[in-house]
Order: C-alpha cells, then sequence, then structure tokens
C-alpha cells in the first residue's frame, strides 16, 4: 500500500517539477533544445524530444537501483515518474499536438481546456513572457474560457425579419 501512495505523491510531484522546469530550464539555459518546438520546422523529431530522455533517466536509475538494492520505495518513486512520462506523452505528443492522430476530435471539458492552455503557452515564440508552463493541471482561466465557449455555442442568433 505504501508503494503506491509513493508512486502516486511521485506522480503528483511531477507537475511541480515539469513547471519549474519548463518555465526556468527549457525556457532558460536549455532553451536551445526546446526553441524548435514553439517554431515548429520541417520534420517529424524535435530538439525538444531530447527531453523525453532527460526525465526518463532519474526514472530509470530509481527503478533499477532501487531494484538492485531492494530499496522498493526508490523503485516507487520511478514508478511514479514513468507513469508521468506516460501522461505527458498521451497528453503533449498525442492529446494536445496531436503528433499521433488518436485523437483528434474532442468534446472533453478538461481536453478543450488544456489545448487551449497550451495554444496560451505557444503563441509566445520567444523565451520571454511565457504562460501556462504546466502540462496537467489547468488555470481556471482557461477552464473559464471553455465554459464560455461553450455557452455562446448554445445560444442561437436571434431570426432576422
Amino acid at each position: 500500500m505504501w508503494y503506491v501512495l509513493i508512486t502516486l505523491l511521485s506522480f503528483a510531484l511531477m507537475e511541480c517539477v515539469t513547471w519549474l522546469t519548463h518555465r526556468y530550464v527549457m525556457h532558460g539555459f536549455l532553451w536551445f533544445l526546446h526553441e524548435d518546438h514553439h517554431r515548429k520546422g520541417p520534420g517529424f523529431f524535435e530538439k525538444n524530444d531530447a527531453f523525453f530522455v532527460i526525465f526518463a533517466i532519474p526514472s530509470w536509475l530509481c527503478i533499477m537501483l532501487g531494484s538492485m538494492n531492494q530499496a522498493y520505495w526508490v523503485v516507487a518513486i520511478g514508478a511514479g515518474i514513468a507513469l508521468y512520462g506516460a501522461a505527458y506523452f498521451l497528453v503533449h505528443e498525442v492529446i494536445i499536438h496531436q503528433r499521433f492522430k488518436w485523437f483528434t476530435h474532442s468534446r472533453n471539458r478538461y481536453v478543450r481546456a488544456i489545448r487551449w492552455a497550451h495554444k496560451m503557452h505557444h503563441k509566445h515564440l520567444g523565451k520571454e513572457d511565457g504562460e501556462s508552463f504546466g502540462m496537467l493541471i489547468v488555470a481556471k482561466k482557461y477552464w473559464d474560457k471553455v465554459r464560455r465557449d461553450e455557452k455562446l455555442q448554445h445560444v442561437k442568433p436571434a431570426e432576422s425579419k
């Protein structure tokens, strides 16, 4: 039971790690790796994809070294990081950027809110003045935008005479 809780806590804490890394590292001294994600060029792969490997290393080390030393709480941390990586892949690469055309049309409010938040993040082409650096948690203003859009879609235009 404790290992499951440690895994879930590690998963949750990864949102904080992701926000901080995205804001201060990816939009900071490693901008040269992240820039092509904001200014899409030709081809399927981006230098930004290197962050998959960068984030996978601590997960792999925790799982491997924890297993070797029978420190299963460390394995649980590695599993939480790995689960977050899987969620990142599904949400960021598949749902938001649709690099894989698995879920292209969704009416789900969360999906629409997270896509809008990410769109607002990408409106900034430089490393400064960014917003919405998280991945799974969506700020209230983006939820509000989606709700307003839903209300507008349900209002029928007045008939002209």
